[in-house]
């Protein structure tokens, strides 16, 4: 009786162990070259995997349901004799560890998103990436390092170390060339490179109206898109739809062919902005990205400085004195969708004499009591809704169908492996570098607890 009780207790004691035992994982080292030229480097290091290779890792990072492997840690003056280390104790996003990837084969990516040093006019010394022509996108942002996408299997049960060295560096972005129809412009602000203690630009793409050329006595009023940042003025093109082109899908819209259709709209338009009878204006898109995100919101914060007196006050001045606008508020409207759409409005409210209408669609959340779902003021949390026995994630995505594909608690944990500080450059982060009062590090002061 006393064998098979030990036999039991030794089986049992094996089996408790057996699920005990510490999972062998995958550590990741990554350092740099000498070869791309930088030294004592400050930013966001980045390690991504990806199940095929179709893409690049880095192009493949979202929130949504095709949502590749991310980690992320912040690096100060990382040198090339340095190794920065990822092991379990890094937070990832959607799975919090590198013990919880599935076995399997991955193309595993590292990236450093540089960061520069702002000391603000505010007595704030800050560390942020630098918008650098490509309107605030960490995987193709010039100057980032990374390294060549490394195909890996991850074995169940088995301990393994890789090391990746990024020995690339992504270079300038291109800068548009003026055509016929459209000019583009960037002007240093000095309100701007007041507050951020180093110089800083707005730039804007320009459509001049029919007959800019044949009437140099003429004068114009002004059309103000807001929006995201444009690398080039959209949405208008002289020629018909490429012949041959393969149309596409949109997974946004749901429709097959829609690069066909946006070409075609656009030369429509071009064909309209050329009738006799058209009312003859400026239409402007401008670029403003700042160091939180791929543009202002079009207002002054406190984190990011006077953005809406510099668009308002300086950008739009030039712009006019350039290409012969009206220069009066009765002769200037604003319109957008989203971002643009709440910017639109924004502008139109704080600077009621300077503009003379907005086209507002669709606007981003304009009352805190509705910010997307949650309620700053009542909800006890933004992630969870409110019961006793059940948690339910709120909602913070859904495709066209009402399909839902990211929560509220997933999106601000993407954002919190992408950068802390609210430096990921996504949309809960530039809300707060909008809305927010500026913390002590000089840095926006967080709504809520971005893990919980």
């Amino acid at each position: 009786m006393r064998l098979k009780i030990f036999l039991f207790c030794l089986v049992l004691f094996g089996l408790l162990s057996c699920k005990t035992k510490k999972k062998e994982t995958l550590t990741v080292s990554v350092s740099f070259s000498e070869s791309i030229g930088s030294e004592n480097v400050d930013g966001r290091l980045l390690l991504m995997f990806a199940s095929d290779s179709i893409r690049e890792p880095r192009f493949q990072i979202s929130a949504g349901l095709n949502a590749q492997p991310i980690f992320g840690m912040d690096v100060e003056g990382m040198t090339t004799d340095q190794t920065q280390v990822f092991d379990n104790e890094i937070f990832g996003f959607p799975y919090t560890s590198l013990s919880e990837l599935p076995p399997g084969e991955y193309y595993v990516q590292a990236l450093l998103h540089v960061y520069e040093t702002f000391e603000l006019s505010t007595g704030h010394t800050v560390k942020l990436p630098m918008d650098n022509g490509e309107g605030q996108k960490w995987n193709r942002s010039p100057g980032n390092l990374y390294s060549k996408p490394l195909k890996i299997e991850i074995q169940e049960g088995v301990a393994q170390q890789i090391s990746l060295v990024m020995d690339e560096k992504i270079p300038p972005i291109q800068e548009p060339e003026d055509t016929p129809w459209i000019k583009h412009i960037k002007m240093k602000s000095e309100k701007l490179s007041e507050f951020w203690g180093r110089d800083m630009y707005l730039g804007a793409h320009i459509l001049l109206p029919k007959g800019f050329n044949e009437h140099p006595e003429a004068k114009y009023p002004l059309m103000i898109f807001h929006g995201h940042f444009p690398d080039d003025f959209g949405g208008f093109r002289t020629t018909p739809p490429d012949p041959g082109l393969k149309p596409d899908y949109s997974d946004r819209f749901g429709v097959e062919g829609y690069n066909i259709i946006q070409q075609q709209e656009a030369y429509d338009f071009y064909k309209r902005w050329n009738e006799p009878d058209f009312p003859r204006f400026l239409i402007i898109e401008i670029q403003h990205p700042t160091p939180y995100y791929d543009d202002s919101y079009a207002v002054n914060s406190a984190s990011q400085g006077p953005y809406g007196d510099a668009i308002t006050y300086e950008l739009i001045p030039y712009i006019e004195k350039e290409f012969r606008g009206m220069g009066e508020g009765w002769s200037r409207f604003l319109y957008g969708g989203s971002t643009g759409g709440w910017e639109a409005l924004a502008v139109q409210v704080k600077y009621p004499g300077e503009y003379n209408g907005c086209f507002a669609a669709c606007p981003d959340p304009i009352d805190f009591r509705a910010y997307c779902l949650t309620d700053i003021y009542q909800d006890e949390n933004a992630y969870y809704y409110p019961s006793e026995h059940k948690k339910l994630d709120v909602p913070a995505h859904r495709d066209y169908l009402g399909h839902v594909q990211t929560t509220m608690r997933e999106y601000n944990h993407l954002e919190l492996v992408l950068g802390t500080k609210s430096r990921s450059g996504q949309q809960w982060d530039i809300w707060e570098a909008t809305y927010s009062p500026q913390g002590d590090e000089g840095y926006p002061q967080r709504i809520w607890d971005k893990m919980t």
